[in-house]
């Protein structure tokens, strides 16, 4: 097993033989990182005669080396000539506000998932969890889609527009902690329908097994032997990471809904999306406890990467406002631990391994009892039932206004004499904190020793941790 100090490593892609097999990959990433910050949030270049000329010598650069790396991507070939258009006219029209639209729509990496196909993309865009603005990226990937998955896909797991892919190459977007490739973070015109999403298993797989080493050492986990192997072994993590996201991806839309996770820009308390995030992953997992017992080989990778990537990564990466991927962790753990499934005893983590499946699935059926009861619920109603449900394993902070509601809390009151309950929803949001289920004093700790482990996993990829 890694060491903590070991795990602390140096963020690498393979660039070197990218560059020795595309010349002209090295060029486009030295004219992109010239544009970079010429660009504004939107990815407009400043009105500044200089930035214009810098900006104008720097696409004619990008230019040039797409079209030198164009042939080696046959596939491709209606977007990059779109591509080329549209970098084009944007230099035409002055370095506006970029609008990337056509070569977007052009773009349909799902229409041939092989494995091992690569593609070049170049986008103006933001990465999730990488870069806010809207500059101009570079990525080299290959499509991650082996025989069993793709046989998974066609026959059980129906998720057409999902893409698993691997890193080659990348600009500075995505040195970062960006794991995904959405068409919604392109700059266009126009919001079209999306046919694809891509995520990169490759380093979800390296980051897992950094952090889940670190904190196995760190807590004194003592991992069976199938675990200790998912964990030093990046292809066999990348399997389970492939068949996890592709069937969370597809549980967004799956069961009883009683909102559509995917309004995005609906305002609602973060909870909810914990809630769903989790209710994914639990689906997730218990699908992979069937699959075992139908002896697909990855499936008990699949269990052990959800269980402990929720434990030991959500809840202590990123910021604490609004953290509902972390707040998700630390529920999954709360209620392994009451449950008498895991255990913190003489600063040592140990867990009834076989007791772990059927608490998961318990866990899993009680938030689709909070889904499918909601369907019949006002939304206010529904946003106190999943508060409470979140509170029942996970303490509020002692400042919370929303926890005064809650039975069993010092002087709690009524939940319409709690909250504006007569208003618009935007009065009941407004109400949560930033952080309004902080770390427990064990995850707080916890944070503390694998602080630096968390930060080196920054732009990780599978080369770094093969």
């Amino acid at each position: 097993m890694a060491s903590v100090d070991e795990a602390v490593l140096e963020r690498t892609a393979p660039v070197a033989a990218v560059d020795a097999e595309f010349p002209a990959w090295g060029r486009l990433v030295e004219a992109i990182e010239r544009l970079r910050p010429l660009q504004a949030k939107d990815g407009s270049v400043e009105p500044d005669a200089a930035a214009r000329e810098t900006a104008g010598a720097a696409v004619d650069a990008m230019l040039d080396a797409i079209a030198e790396l164009a042939p080696a991507f046959p596939h491709d070939a209606d977007y990059l000539r779109a591509l080329l258009t549209d970098l084009r006219r944007w230099a035409a029209e002055g370095f506006g506000v970029p609008d990337f639209l056509d070569s977007l729509l052009a773009f349909r990496p799902e229409a041939r998932r092989e494995d091992g196909l690569r593609h070049l993309v170049v986008f103006p865009m933001y990465t999730q969890n990488g870069n806010p603005d809207r500059n101009f990226e570079a990525v080299l990937l290959r499509v991650f889609w082996p025989d069993w998955l793709a046989r998974l896909e066609a026959e059980r797991y129906d998720n057409p527009q999902f893409l698993s892919i691997s890193f080659e190459a990348f600009t500075a977007g995505y040195d970062t902690n960006s794991a995904v490739l959405f068409p919604e973070t392109v700059a266009v015109r126009e919001v079209p329908k999306f046919t694809w999403g891509a995520i990169f298993s490759d380093r979800e797989a390296a980051r897992f097994r950094t952090v889940t080493a670190a904190a196995a050492e760190v807590t004194r986990l003592e991992l069976p032997e199938d675990a200790a192997r998912l964990v030093a072994d990046q292809a066999l993590a990348q399997d389970a990471f492939g068949l996890w996201d592709m069937i969370h991806d597809r549980t967004h839309s799956h069961g009883d809904l009683p909102f559509d996770p995917f309004m995005i820009k609906q305002r609602m308390p973060y909870w909810l999306y914990s809630l769903e995030e989790l209710r994914c992953d639990l689906n997730t997992f218990r699908e992979a406890v069937r699959l075992e017992a139908e002896g697909l080989t990855q499936a008990k990778a699949v269990q052990q990467a959800i269980l402990f990537d929720r434990l030991f990564r959500f809840p202590i990466s990123g910021d604490r406002v609004r953290n509902y991927d972390g707040l998700g962790g630390q529920l999954l753990f709360a209620y392994l631990h009451k449950n008498g499934v895991l255990h913190w005893t003489d600063n040592r983590l140990r867990i009834d391994w076989p007791a772990v499946a059927p608490a998961v699935i318990a866990l899993c059926e009680q938030v689709e009892r909070l889904y499918r009861d909601g369907i019949d619920r006002p939304k206010t109603a529904h946003w106190i039932a999943a508060y409470e449900l979140v509170a029942g394993y996970v303490t509020p902070h002692p400042g919370s206004t929303w926890a005064r509601g809650l039975a069993g809390h010092p002087g709690a009151q009524p939940w319409a004499d709690v909250l504006p309950l007569d208003g618009p929803n935007k009065g009941l949001v407004d109400l949560v904190l930033s952080d309004e289920f902080p770390l427990s004093m064990f995850y707080e700790a916890l944070e503390k020793k694998l602080r630096p482990v968390v930060a080196a996993t920054r732009g990780i990829t599978a080369d770094a941790r093969s």
